[in-house]
């Protein structure tokens, strides 16, 4: 079932963002305020990121011993 991500938008208040599994068909559905404030959330877009690409930075070595990267594994 997908995750999907809800915001509520209040001007001068910090956006809440809430995460729900729901189902494709329920993705559009009004979402309760689950403090019961009465709050209006909306889905929001949601990028999704998978490893790789630049700017990524190993610290911590290899399962094979040599610093992550030497050998290609890691």
């Amino acid at each position: 079932m997908p995750l999907y991500e809800y915001v509520c938008e209040e001007p001068g208040k910090e956006p809440v963002v809430i995460e729900l599994l729901r189902s494709a068909a329920e993705a559009d559905r009004p979402v309760p305020d689950p403090e019961g404030k009465g709050r209006v959330f909306r889905r929001r877009l949601s990028v999704f990121s998978s490893g790789g690409g630049g700017g990524h930075v190993h610290t911590q070595a290899c399962a094979c011993g040599k610093k992550q990267g030497s050998c290609g594994m890691g």
